[in-house]
């Protein structure tokens, strides 16, 4: 076995997908792999109810920020596929180790997710080699995410806690389920404030979600877990 076939195995890379090509150095301490697809691959539709597979219409290089092989920080690169729906038009295709659109790959942001639930956006920022801003946007995705699918049909009782942020006069007000100990909403200022904002950003029967930190990330990493099993 080759180092090419070796890495493709190691990262659980499928066909039609596989490493063609590495660079490694060690003096900008970084490891660069570089995916291809086969030739004649096809791939599913990826924005509408179209079934089936098409043909490679065009591709556009990409880049994603991994997991480090040891120290060395490591980034995926690969002329991703875009292909022609009949109802949607040109569109690019899925990679199976990213979201659409996002420069880290799922397991990059599994890393972030664990991280955050320990210590600060700044910290993780700092340890990851990353700009923080890059890092809240991951969060805010899977907060979202984890947000919508959150079901409080359920819920009765609400109980309302003010607290201060740091030092001075920076307020918060939390609201949470008292019968599931958990908060489903955090909104800015005092209580006439926080309760304000949630009425206007209700969107559920009861009131909108947004569950505490620690059950959060709990949460979305085990929706990160489940996107990185589905095929494709």
């Amino acid at each position: 076995m080759d180092e090419l076939s070796l890495f493709t195995l190691a990262l659980g890379i499928a066909k039609p997908w596989r490493v063609v090509d590495l660079k490694f150095s060690k003096e900008d301490g970084r490891l660069d792999l570089w995916l291809d697809f086969l030739k004649g691959a096809k791939f599913p539709y990826p924005s509408c109810e179209e079934t089936g597979e098409g043909e490679v219409h065009d591709t556009q290089d990409r880049t994603w920020r991994h997991l480090n092989f040891f120290q060395y920080e490591t980034y995926f690169h690969a002329r991703v596929p875009r292909i022609r729906c009949g109802k949607c038009g040109v569109k690019q295709v899925e990679v199976p180790w990213a979201r659409p659109g996002n420069g880290f790959t799922l397991l990059f942001e599994l890393l972030v997710l664990s991280l955050c639930r320990e210590m600060s956006v700044a910290a993780v920022a700092e340890l990851t080699s990353e700009h923080a801003n890059r890092l809240w946007r991951i969060l805010e995705h899977y907060v979202e995410r984890a947000r919508r699918e959150a079901d409080l049909h359920a819920f009765h009782q609400l109980g309302i806690d003010e607290f201060s942020l740091r030092k001075g006069h920076v307020y918060m007000t939390s609201f949470s389920d008292l019968e599931a100990s958990r908060v489903v909403f955090l909104g800015e200022g005092a209580q006439q404030r926080g309760r304000k904002e949630l009425r206007q950003r209700s969107d559920v029967p009861g009131y909108r979600s947004c569950p505490d930190r620690c059950r959060l990330l709990r949460h979305v990493r085990s929706l990160l877990e489940r996107d990185r099993e589905t095929p494709g």
